[in-house]
């Protein structure tokens, strides 16, 4: 056996112990703080209601199948009306739910007697294809209660959304991902 003439105290084993608890207590904090300011910057793509002009970009230019983007109905703005101008179509034959009386395209708005003469006007995500022809409708005659929006639990969230790039009111944005949804007010926010 190899004689050894290195002595190791207590106090050199705690010394190097705090030393090796105080970086790894620097760099787990550091971790900790990159890792906060990365959540904290993380923006999603959104559509600002007050810009978009439902040109039916949303329905045709979104990397996915089914578009992730998807009419909504902002209930405080809807009067509830038995003649719903995103509903039905200019003139419609009669007011009823048959096919040929609605203009959205593939029957994505459900109309539900409240008490006459009110009716409320929900949307079927599933079959919503961000056509916008019930928000141009609704924005025409009505008190533009529709409008799209990105449904964020369906988007990719691509770097260079395709939607937006092709958007021609660049109504598309970036939101930070605490607050991912832009909404519609009866006055327009400041």
């Amino acid at each position: 056996m190899a004689n050894s003439d290195t002595h190791v105290s207590r106090r050199d084993v705690l010394r190097d112990g705090l030393q090796m608890a105080a970086l790894l207590g620097v760099g787990g904090l550091g971790g900790y703080l990159l890792g906060k300011q990365g959540r904290r910057d993380l923006l999603l793509w959104q559509i600002d209601p007050y810009k978009c002009i439902a040109c039916g970009n949303c329905a045709t230019h979104c990397v996915l199948q089914d578009s992730a983007v998807k009419c909504v109905n902002s209930f405080p703005m809807c009067g509830y009306c038995d003649l719903c101008t995103g509903y039905f179509p200019p003139e419609p034959a009669a007011l009823n739910t048959a096919a040929e009386n609605q203009l959205c395209p593939t029957g994505a708005i459900v109309r539900r007697a409240v008490e006459e003469p009110y009716y409320e006007y929900t949307i079927d995500e599933d079959l919503c294809i961000a056509c916008g022809k019930c928000v141009v409708g609704c924005a025409a005659f009505g008190n533009a209660s529709l409008y799209l929006q990105v449904r964020h639990d369906r988007c990719l969230n691509c770097h260079e959304c395709s939607i937006a790039v092709a958007c021609p009111s660049q109504a598309f944005v970036r939101v930070p991902a605490s607050q991912p949804y832009l909404f519609k007010h009866r006055i327009r926010p400041a």
